[in-house]
């Protein structure tokens, strides 16, 4: 296939030009014309572009690319390294950010979901980045923490009242502990995210809806995993999915 009818395909799938983002999403380093073997994973690591490399990938696929806004943009050190393999072996990145969060199907969000057995019921916070739905019956909020381990091979971390009942269960991957208190407003008995601020323990304590950290990294494996399914199934292309080891 194509590098420009990939991106283009991938782009229009995932709605690129109807969110706003911190970063560039789609192509972010183009590498040789044509793509049949596509590399899928979390992050745009050293390792991920090591085993790109070794493995003789024409192109990587991620959730978190590079050319973050405020970064520092020169091209020294870890960033050097990164690119410059990319460059010397003509392999293309493509990166996309919040719209492998939110889509309804292949999004982060969409296979937590889908993974944990929650029955979606809505969308809240900026850009209806954060689910609102309902777990598969009734459980506490501690029983519902150990099925979350269970499920992400994690111990995540509970705050609040492990007993309160949960009807309503609030989620968004990642680094989305910003949107607890949206959560809370939108009838969360529980509100699940990826990682956790030092004010997040008193808005759980405060309110009385209890805040399960599941992890970053832990949390947004699946949208990556999805995407390589829909390359092998849907576009033909030989795609992998590799979780490399992260404990957060």
């Amino acid at each position: 296939m194509q590098l420009n009818a990939l991106h283009t395909h991938l782009d229009e799938l995932l709605e690129v030009s109807r969110l706003r983002d911190y970063c560039p999403n789609g192509l972010q380093v183009e590498g040789r014309p044509e793509v049949r073997r596509v590399l899928c994973g979390v992050t745009a690591s050293q390792e991920l572009v090591d085993r790109a490399v070794a493995d003789g990938f024409d192109a990587l696929l991620v959730h978190h690319g590079y050319f973050w806004k405020g970064e520092d943009g020169r091209i020294t050190g870890i960033r050097k390294r990164r690119l410059g393999a990319l460059l010397r072996h003509d392999i293309s990145l493509l990166a996309y950010h919040l719209p492998l969060d939110v889509h309804a199907e292949l999004g982060n969000n969409a296979q937590l979901g889908r993974l944990m057995g929650w029955r979606a019921l809505g969308r809240f916070a900026d850009q209806e980045l954060g689910w609102l739905g309902a777990p598969e019956q009734l459980e506490s909020a501690g029983q519902l923490a150990r099925g979350v381990a269970a499920r992400l091979g994690r111990d995540p971390l509970l705050v609040g009242d492990a007993d309160r009942p949960v009807r309503r269960v609030a989620w968004c991957t990642g680094g989305a502990q910003g949107y607890f208190e949206q959560a809370i407003l939108a009838g969360a008995d529980l509100y699940v995210s990826g990682e956790i601020s030092e004010q997040t323990v008193h808005l759980a304590r405060e309110s009385g809806v209890p805040y399960l950290a599941a992890g970053h990294h832990a949390t947004e494996r699946y949208g990556a995993k999805a995407l390589a399914r829909y390359l092998r199934e849907t576009l033909g292309l030989d795609a992998e999915f590799v979780d490399l080891d992260n404990p957060v």
